[in-house]
């Protein structure tokens, strides 16, 4: 059994798709993902699904929901292997082994890739991150309707998201590949508007390519979104940066994303799916 959250909810047993279709249903079955293998308390759900106005049936109508998974797992057979719906106290756990949750192995993946970071095996790292991103299929959740809950849950794997992005375009970078994520970080500039770090690398690599007008158009759309929407200036670094691009053709040694890869991303991903990685189809 395989459910993925990192895009829309998916449910498969290796032959058949069992995803509910009941939009509530879904949202059961996304929240206790979100908390797979912890105690979820009946009441959390109550609130999550109707948003504090529950209707006097809701206690009933989540039990016939939570009874309905029950019923999708066992026929599965997989109440009786590493996946199983219990009761607690006024309260629900999934349990869910390793390797059924998309999200739990993207996580674990990136741990790895920060383990080879620190070892500084850039080749291991690189690969670690390239399948952690190849589980996604556009935004988290995409299909579920949210509460409060949920959406805290969305936006920590976006921005979980962001931050491995960041990793693998810093170790592609320090491998020498900075020509081949210009067309991503492109891509990226215009997904995450006013993250400046993936503005500053554009910018970095435009410079290394001799491309320098198209460089210093970075800093100038940047300026402008900055200014328009916040009423700010770019950072220091973008404006160091621009000054050298104007002064000569050296550009300094890249803003790596964080000692030992360990800097918290700062946007999460919204809209569209990112642009293939070039990296990680070599």
């Amino acid at each position: 059994m395989r459910f993925q959250v990192l895009g829309t909810l998916e449910i498969h047993d290796g032959t058949r798709r069992l995803t509910p279709s009941a939009p509530k249903q879904r949202s059961v079955l996304a929240l206790l993902l979100s908390s797979a293998n912890e105690v979820v308390p009946t009441q959390a759900l109550i609130e999550e699904l109707w948003e504090g106005r529950p209707p006097v049936s809701a206690l009933t109508t989540l039990q016939t929901y939570v009874y309905q998974l029950r019923k999708l797992l066992t026929r599965s057979g997989d109440e009786r292997g590493g996946l199983r719906l219990v009761t607690k106290h006024g309260a629900y756990l999934l349990h869910v082994d390793e390797g059924m949750l998309d999200a739990v192995e993207f996580e674990r993946l990136v741990d790895v890739a920060r383990r080879h970071l620190q070892a500084d095996d850039l080749e291991r790292a690189s690969a670690a991150l390239c399948g952690a991103l190849d589980l996604w299929h556009g935004s988290a959740l995409a299909d579920v309707v949210s509460g409060p809950r949920l959406e805290i849950y969305k936006t920590r794997l976006e921005e979980l998201r962001v931050h491995a992005t960041k990793l693998r375009i810093d170790t592609s970078w320090r491998m020498g590949r900075h020509h081949e994520t210009i067309a991503e970080l492109k891509e990226l500039t215009a997904v995450h508007p006013l993250d400046e770090w993936f503005h500053l690398r554009l910018m970095e690599g435009l410079s290394r390519e001799s491309r320098r007008h198209e460089a210093l158009e970075v800093y100038h759309n940047l300026r402008s979104i900055l200014r328009e929407e916040l009423g700010l200036e770019p950072g220091s670094e973008m404006r160091e940066l621009q000054q050298m691009v104007l002064a000569t053709d050296h550009v300094p040694e890249p803003v790596r994303a964080g000692r030992n890869g360990r800097q918290p991303a700062r946007n999460p991903v919204h809209g569209r799916a990112i642009a293939q990685k070039a990296d990680c189809a070599l």
